[in-house]
């Protein structure tokens, strides 16, 4: 039997949980299939294996779990909707779809969104005790000598505890910092929420040590870079209002000669029609020893294989439309395909808005890498997969268009269905080619966080320091390779360059935390959100503390954010 490794929150004073198969007697004084921390942490080999479950908790973002956790950081503003009509408690799409009571801290998904993220945190406190405490350890291995071992699975550990609390700060504003290894010699029932500024300070400090020892290029496949944790370090400046850091970190990234943009097309399907600005989301192109220069940090999936995980209700069944459920002329015309991306289900869907502001040569917008239009295939051009149905009044290789009308109208079909022919991107798009009509399962890797962002930090930080030229060239990098017109410094404002994020890095960023830093999420959801945008207020900047966790705290106080009961 295997052994598996279990590591879970229990109310903030949490513990690890260790459950194992066995087939003798767990009583035996060293039996050899227990893996406990004590055994576990012995050998450079161990702490991979510890971090390994780290990273597991962390690619969760963009699996299932109440809708998909990167719901919450994204869904609800200015260029992503609700599209769903779902009535489960649990679905955190239908929050932003509602805003007011729908939003509260009895609410399930925000619940588990909360013990996630903790997870992750205990997880990653564990790894630094041990490495920190024990004096047993076996740091000999591949990658260097025992101490540059050492301070690289701390530097590794100290990264995900930062990105841990970087959403929980983001999301949550004041949050209990935990810096110690969980033991049930320390739970705790006095817990306090630390002001938001000491907990980026903290994520700063993790970040700057994990800086230091992180190589340029990932340990393995689906580990974070010096280019990642740079990038964060850049972002983090930006809440401490020091734009100038901001600028600095940036720049390291951008001039790391590992990091270029792809502006030029390469990999599986270079030799095909395409855009370069897709190229990096081909099943087969994402990751850096594919080609993918652009690449900071890609979460990795891979089906049958023992802790390969898959996006299970994750990024293409929120995003992409369920296109085989649109009616035309009474016949249900597309069959799902591998080439067009598997079943979505339409979950969280452009804004009008968001697919409007393309300029009309510009590669981002293109069907290459937006999905405007599906082709009536027969079964040679749909092969393997049968044939589409016709239409009456239509041939093969007739179009089938997606539906968006012009801004400012509603963007979903009626108050209580999915609309499932919007426009969708197709960085989303990837499944199981044998199995193309599940709504869950989705194994290709997938570009966590790129190059193309850091230029956007850049560019902010430009214009925050009085730099507008310089910012305007910066955008200009990312407009020239996807064929935008260039723009002038006289172009240049917050606005601006929030929507350029927008066309770059749509259902990638996490959304909301960029709106609030720059005091626009209200302001935009409502001008540019006509699902639930309507709805939101200044209260739903910050989510509600879940009620399990004030309950929990028995001998402290543990105060609600403003709003909520």
């Amino acid at each position: 039997m295997k052994n598996k490794i279990f590591k879970t929150l229990i109310i903030l004073g949490a513990f690890l949980l260790i459950t194992f198969s066995c087939s003798k007697d767990i009583l035996d004084e060293d039996p050899p299939h227990l893996i406990t921390t004590e055994t576990l942490y012995t050998s450079l080999a161990g702490f991979e294996a510890g971090l390994n479950g780290v990273y597991n908790l962390v690619r969760m973002e963009r699996e299932g779990g109440n809708g998909c956790r990167m719901e919450i950081f994204m869904n609800g503003t200015d260029n992503l909707t609700p599209n769903s009509d779902s009535k489960d408690l649990g679905n955190w799409g239908e929050i932003p779809r509602f805003w007011g009571d729908r939003l509260n801290a009895q609410d399930v998904a925000v619940r588990n969104h909360f013990r996630w993220l903790y997870s992750v945190v205990n997880a990653a406190n564990t790894i630094i005790s041990q490495a920190q405490t024990r004096e047993d350890v076996n740091w000999n291995g591949p990658g260097g000598n025992a101490e540059e071992n050492k301070n690289r699975v701390l530097g590794e550990a100290k990264a995900l505890r930062a990105w841990a609390y970087r959403h929980l700060s983001g999301s949550w504003g004041d949050v209990p910092l935990n810096l110690e290894e969980s033991k049930g010699s320390t739970i705790r029932t006095d817990w306090v929420r630390t002001p938001v500024a000491d907990v980026r300070r903290q994520i700063l400090r993790d970040l700057l040590f994990a800086e230091k020892h992180i190589p340029v290029e990932p340990t393995m496949s689906g580990s974070i870079t010096k280019g990642a944790v740079q990038h964060y370090i850049s972002e983090m400046y930006f809440y401490f209002n020091k734009p100038d850091s901001a600028l600095y970190w940036a720049d390291k990234v951008i001039n790391t000669s590992n990091y270029k943009l792809i502006t030029a097309r390469y990999g599986v399907r270079k030799n095909k029609p395409g855009v370069a600005v897709q190229d990096m989301w081909y099943e087969g192109n994402e990751n850096r020893d594919q080609g993918n220069t652009e690449a900071l940090w890609v979460f990795q999936f891979q089906k049958d294989a023992l802790g390969g995980g898959s996006s299970s209700g994750g990024w293409r069944r929120i995003h992409c439309s369920r296109y085989a459920d649109m009616v035309v002329n009474g016949v249900r015309p597309l069959r799902n395909t591998y080439e067009r991306g598997g079943r979505g289900a339409t979950r969280m869907s452009l804004t009008n808005w968001a697919i409007s502001i393309y300029e009309p040569q510009d590669d981002r917008a293109s069907q290459y890498a937006m999905r405007k239009y599906f082709v009536l295939n027969d079964a040679a051009a749909n092969a393997p997969y049968s044939a589409d149905r016709l239409p009456p009044g239509y041939n093969y290789g007739d179009t089938i268009w997606c539906d968006w009308g012009p801004v400012g109208v509603n963007e979903i079909t009626s108050a209580n269905r999915i609309n499932v022919r919007r426009p969708f991107m197709r960085k989303a798009e990837g499944c199981d080619p044998d199995n193309v009509d599940s709504d869950g399962r989705q194994y290709n890797d997938q570009p966590y966080l790129r190059l193309a962002e850091t230029y956007l930090l850049k560019a902010e930080a430009e214009y925050r320091l009085g730099k507008f030229v310089e910012a305007a060239e910066t955008l200009n990098i990312i407009r020239r390779r996807s064929h935008a017109s260039e723009i002038t410094a006289d172009d240049v404002d917050i606005d601006f360059i929030l929507d350029e994020r927008s066309r770059e890095l749509v259902v990638e960023e996490h959304r909301r935390y960029t709106l609030i830093r720059c005091g626009k999420l209200i302001e935009r959801a409502k001008l540019y959100n006509f699902n639930g945008g309507q709805f939101i207020s200044e209260r739903d900047q910050l989510y509600p503390i879940p009620q399990e966790v004030i309950d929990a705290n028995l001998t402290g106080e543990m105060p609600q954010n403003p709003g909520y009961n």
